[in-house]
């Protein structure tokens, strides 16, 4: 499933984003935002069970989620969308991915990679802003699924066809979540129109 998340405060917080002349402070922190309220939709169909409690007025049974949540960043642009998610489940643990691309072969390799225990039990949702060629996305899933994880969410800020089409072609399983569905990547691998360099938008870095 593609699922591309057009709300109002998200497309305004992205243009916001888009704008080259958009500083690392507020870049930053319209990232962090438009990941809060991505996570409100992505958690929409997260499984709950009954529990018994007691209000001030009576007993009741109420509702709690009843797996854990696991976020995975793909390091480093990945990172900028973590907070906002643990905001809204704040009992989520986390695990990061590292991963760097053979100037040969252009294929990506695992360089790091530290997870909690009982993968093949939670909902993990991979989070990086960018959904280019997918291979990065796609790779960080099979080294997620080797590691025994089954129910997986792709959470990225934007993406391009291409993109889509390589993670549902290797892992039609896999749930897709997007801000915005751009329209190509360019002759340098870049999103058009996107917005430039995550990594260095968000850590300003160049």
């Amino acid at each position: 499933m593609l699922e591309v998340l057009t709300h109002p405060l998200i497309t305004h917080k992205l243009t916001q984003m888009r704008d080259q002349k958009t500083g690392t402070k507020d870049f930053r922190e319209n990232l962090d935002e438009i990941a809060e309220l991505m996570a409100y939709e992505v958690c929409r169909d997260l499984p709950t069970e009954p529990v018994k409690i007691e209000t001030p007025v009576s007993p009741c049974i109420g509702y709690a989620l009843s797996k854990e949540v696991v976020i995975v960043p793909i390091l480093r642009a990945g990172i900028g969308l973590l907070d906002g998610i643990r905001r809204l489940v704040p009992t989520a643990k986390v695990g990061f991915i590292g991963l760097f691309r053979d100037e040969k072969t252009l294929e990506p390799h695992e360089y790091f990679a530290k997870f909690p225990k009982n993968l093949d039990q939670s909902i993990v949702m991979v989070v990086d802003p960018m959904l280019a060629t997918g291979g990065s996305a796609v790779a960080a899933i099979n080294m997620i699924k080797e590691r025994g994880a089954k129910q997986i969410k792709l959470v990225c800020l934007v993406g391009v066809p291409e993109g889509v089409k390589a993670v549902q072609n290797a892992h039609p399983d896999v749930d897709i979540y997007l801000a915005a569905l751009d329209d190509h990547l360019n002759e340098n691998g870049y999103i058009v129109p996107g917005l430039g360099d995550a990594g260095d938008r968000i850590f300003g870095t160049k």
